[in-house]
């Protein structure tokens, strides 16, 4: 049991640690900023020598050490993306009155540097474990980049809660493009293929004959993919999916360095 418990466990905890850090993170006065992304630059250099060193590594510890990199690695992209580092040749908001596929452009051309960093950490990573024994973490980034492209057209095209409470001032231009609707043609087709997916590897994790490396590997993706779909629920949810990372939350409030919805946010959570 604890081949799955242990993995389980350390998978909620990076996934809740690592978001809060990043959101505290972009709460801090920008100049503040280049600090974090070095710090983070570093961190993911040394992830992708992770990554490569691990790309033989067959046993238990090999699997913890590339789900680990395939994460840092990610959280890269995201710090260089929310902290305005990386983003897209468009850094205003949407014309009033934009529709269609004039909106769509516009939405792209926010995010879209951001996007092609993304796909050069793909590609570097598949480079490195290339025809290799251990593909955890490079199935971690995949699994993360699918998913957070299915939010992305899910926010576009439209749901209840848009979470942009997270949102830094200095990306606030990209609310317009969000869209608040209780539901879109997308997200039954998103939840219904992530929900497959979940368990196929929850079934795969749990297979008679699987080695230590195995049963870690896809106890991994399979906890990252059930997360995933959390965050979709929570998309359309009346549920303060703030609350997950009051902690942060609230030190950056109290620290003055918050969004005006955000504060409004976390008054709502403290009343409830």
């Amino acid at each position: 049991m604890s081949d799955h418990i242990i993995p389980v466990l350390y998978t909620l905890f990076l996934w809740w640690f690592s978001t809060g850090l990043i959101v505290w993170l972009d709460g801090l006065p920008r100049r503040t900023f280049r600090w974090s992304l070095t710090g983070a630059t570093v961190l993911a250099v040394l992830g992708l020598y992770g990554l490569a060193v691990s790309a033989q590594d067959t046993t238990v510890s090999g699997a913890f050490t590339a789900f680990t990199c395939g994460l840092i690695i990610w959280g890269w992209n995201e710090i260089s993306f929310l902290m305005a580092f990386i983003t897209g040749p468009r850094r205003e908001a949407a014309p009033p009155g934009s529709a269609g596929l004039q909106r769509l452009r516009h939405a792209i051309e926010a995010i879209a540097y951001h996007e092609l960093a993304i796909a050069a950490s793909a590609a570097l990573i598949v480079a490195l474990t290339w025809d290799a024994p251990n593909q955890i973490g490079t199935w971690t980034f995949m699994v993360l980049w699918a998913m957070r492209i299915s939010a992305k057209l899910n926010v576009f095209l439209g749901v209840p809660n848009l979470g942009s409470e997270f949102l830094p001032d200095h990306l606030k231009y990209l609310e317009s493009f969000f869209r608040k609707r209780p539901m879109n043609c997308l997200f039954p087709v998103s939840v219904t293929l992530s929900t497959i997916a979940a368990i196929l590897l929850v079934q795969a994790a749990g297979a008679g004959g699987n080695s230590g490396f195995e049963t870690a590997g896809f106890t991994f993706l399979a906890t990252l993919v059930t997360l995933a779909l959390l965050e979709h629920w929570l998309l359309v949810l009346p549920l303060p999916a703030a609350a997950l990372w009051n902690w942060y939350l609230n030190r950056r409030a109290d620290s003055g360095m918050t969004t005006l919805p955000l504060r409004q946010a976390i008054s709502t959570q403290r009343r409830r």
